[in-house]
Parts: C-alpha cells; structure tokens; sequence
C-alpha cells in the first residue's frame, strides 16, 4: 500500500514501494510495481529460451539473481552470473535462455 504525499515546495511525492522476490510465486514473469519504470522478474527453467523480441524505446538493467542466463542481444551473446548486472538497448532483438534453473530482475526504463 502507498500513499501520495507532498513534499515542504507542495510537489507531489512518489511513494516508496517495496517487493520481496521469495513473495512472487509465478514462473516466468511477473510484474513488481506497477507504472515506470516496468520492473519484472523473469524466471527461466534450465534448457528455457524466450524467442527473440524488442522493447522499442526502453533502455533495460537486467540483474541475474540466481543462476546463469545467456543473453542474447542481436548477433551477440553475453553470459551473466547470478550477480552480474548488464544495461542494454531494447530496440535490438532479445533473446534470454538459461541452461540451469535461473531468474533476473529486469528494469525496463523509456529512453
């Protein structure tokens, strides 16, 4: 639960909110917070592989959290360790897999 507030100059306030990841039951992905920037966790099955799409317009962090995910970004691949964190551009095709049981917290921000 949130509530707006105003700051001492009268401007509206965003309120904080807070997510637990180990709360989030759903496999694959599901949404944090509503409203911007869109945070998701994605959640990958070892051998799992999301076909190839774009986020038009969005600039997106992606922090591995457990396991190993392979993005692919383009023509090329990048691994990323439970840990790692990587920005990149979503107008280019993406394509994350996992070749063991694996999840990322994603920020898709508009650019």
């Amino acid at each position: 639960m949130s509530d707006d507030s105003s700051d001492s100059a009268g401007a509206t306030v965003t309120p904080t909110e807070r997510a637990a990841l180990a709360d989030i039951d759903e496999a694959g992905r599901s949404v944090l917070f509503e409203g911007e920037p869109k945070t998701v966790r994605l959640t990958l099955e070892a051998g799992e592989r999301v076909p190839a799409h774009q986020h038009p317009g969005r600039e997106i962090v992606c922090h591995v959290t457990s396991g190993r995910i392979e993005m692919t970004l383009g023509e090329e691949t990048h691994t990323l360790e439970e840990g790692e964190i990587a920005r990149f551009d979503g107008d280019q095709d993406i394509s994350p897999a996992a070749d063991v049981d694996s999840a990322a917290v994603l920020v898709l921000a508009e650019s």
